[in-house]
């Protein structure tokens, strides 16, 4: 039986690779992270719809999905033009918050996930209460270049020199020059300002508050103690944002501690929604919220000879993320659900499990459905996603990547090849436009075209925006 009462807290954070998390035989130390697994429904085949950052929250935010990118255009103020489906919650739509509202709760978004908040961008709509964080990443938070070529020189090999990664690390360092003491940094400020929230909004009105902790997205600069669990006495260039295609800017020693400082950000994150965590059984929420935990994708860090986020790169490490719902009942504590879910189902599911009736019409499934119903007439076969100009598919036996038309196939046998290392779309090419065949049947029929926007487009968004 639903409790009509039950608050909800969705926790949304950023680049979090699925085979980091500890309870998961990840190889990061997040114990918070798996004593909440522990009290959690996990969704062991939970995949993103749409990437990267913009793409998918426009599909959590909204409970669309935005895959195959019909309705993308390019607008003056939106950066990240090359990625279909960046931008912002069409007018058309209801956000989770207005949804929530309606029904008489109570809403928030705190996060410092700062695409969320640029000029053009409209994903604070409907909350009563909204807080940004500012300063990660490229945010324009700080104009004067505060740090110091000595300074700067530390995170630069010889061939980040004059790339993105150094404009980027110009900026960034100087947004976070202010930093004296561990509660300076981003996580444990959204964790704090969440906490600070539910302290002040815990009454009779029940409430929706979203956090957007935007790490484990680079740059990775936890506080030095989290890197040396990982790779102490290290004496090198310290390479906290990567160059986005194959790792040829840095040798192997210098590879491994880069990993070194995701997994201390990864680690870093998970004490901080520990903080929280607790601060949610203190005000003794745990008892009438519904809490979901979720990643938008993943990262790739020298696997199949790829960092960053690239697009054609839709490996495991990329697409595979960390679905957790915790009943405030304790129904499902510690079971799997091993089915195939989308990122934008916890918009329909989160209202279900609040017990909104609503008009409005969001696609996908509940699927808390799995957790309490004997037989569930939703079994997926397979998921599909699409990144920019190259989309997926997986099944139980296969996993397959490609352009949007089709070409330069990537199709792997999953129970021979779990690592994705044999190519075999040549060898099987029937099999091959099969799988491409239910790409364009879960689009609707056909792919749209992806159109590169002219040179000049670029140079005038690259000149002005970043």
């Amino acid at each position: 039986m639903i409790n009509k009462d039950y608050n909800v807290i969705l926790v949304i954070v950023d680049s979090l690779r699925k085979d980091h998390v500890g309870a998961f035989g990840g190889s990061a130390k997040t114990p918070n992270l798996d004593k909440f697994i522990k009290e959690s429904v996990t969704y062991t085949k939970a995949y993103p719809e749409s990437l990267p950052t913009i793409p998918v929250r426009l599909g959590m935010y909204t409970g669309t999905r935005v895959f195959p990118f019909r309705t993308h255009t390019i607008k003056k103020g939106i950066p990240y033009i090359m990625f279909s489906g960046w931008e912002p919650i069409p007018e058309k739509l209801s956000s989770i918050s207005e949804v929530f509202k309606t029904a008489g709760y109570r809403t928030a978004l705190i996060g410092d996930n700062y695409h969320l908040f640029e000029p053009g961008m409209n994903f604070n709509r409907g909350f009563d209460e909204w807080i940004f964080i500012r300063g990660q990443e490229a945010d324009k938070y700080r104009s004067a270049s505060l740090i110091s070529e000595t300074e700067l020189e530390k995170y630069l090999t010889q061939k980040l020199r004059g790339t993105f990664v150094e404009t980027l690390l110009r900026r960034y360092l100087s947004n976070v020059s202010f930093r004296r003491k561990e509660e300076d940094w981003f996580a444990p400020q959204t964790f704090a300002e969440g906490a600070r929230w539910l302290k002040e909004n815990r009454g009779d009105q029940r409430f929706l508050l979203i956090l957007e902790p935007f790490d484990p997205h680079e740059p990775w600069d936890p506080p030095h103690e989290f890197v040396d669990m990982y790779d102490p006495a290290y004496e090198g260039k310290e390479v906290i944002t990567p160059k986005y295609g194959p790792p040829d800017y840095i040798n192997d020693r210098e590879l491994k501690h880069m990993r070194a400082h995701y997994s201390g950000e990864v680690t870093f994150l998970d004490k901080w929604f520990g903080f929280f965590l607790r601060r949610v059984y203190e005000l003794n929420l745990d008892k009438n919220t519904v809490i979901a935990f979720i990643s938008d994708h993943g990262h790739q860090l020298g696997e199949h000879n790829l960092t960053g986020k690239v697009t054609w790169g839709m490996y495991p490490e990329l697409m595979d993320i960390p679905l957790l719902i915790r009943h405030p009942e304790g129904i499902g504590s510690g079971e799997e659900v091993d089915e195939y879910v989308y990122n934008f189902e916890l918009f329909t599911t989160l209202v279900k499990m609040a017990n909104i009736k609503t008009d409005y019409r969001s696609e996908g499934i509940d699927v808390w459905k799995y957790v309490e119903e004997k037989n569930v007439d939703c079994h997926r076969e397979y998921v599909t996603s699409a990144f920019s100009n190259s989309i997926f598919y997986r099944d139980d036996d296969h996993w397959f990547i490609s352009n949007r038309d089709g070409s330069e196939a990537q199709l792997y046998e999953l129970k021979s090849d779990p690592k994705l290392e044999r190519n075999v779309a040549e060898q099987v090419p029937e099999l091959t436009r099969s799988v491409y065949q239910k790409i364009l049947k879960d689009a609707g029929g056909s792919l749209p075209e992806t159109k590169t926007p002219p040179l000049e487009v670029y140079e005038w968004y690259f000149r002005l925006y970043l």
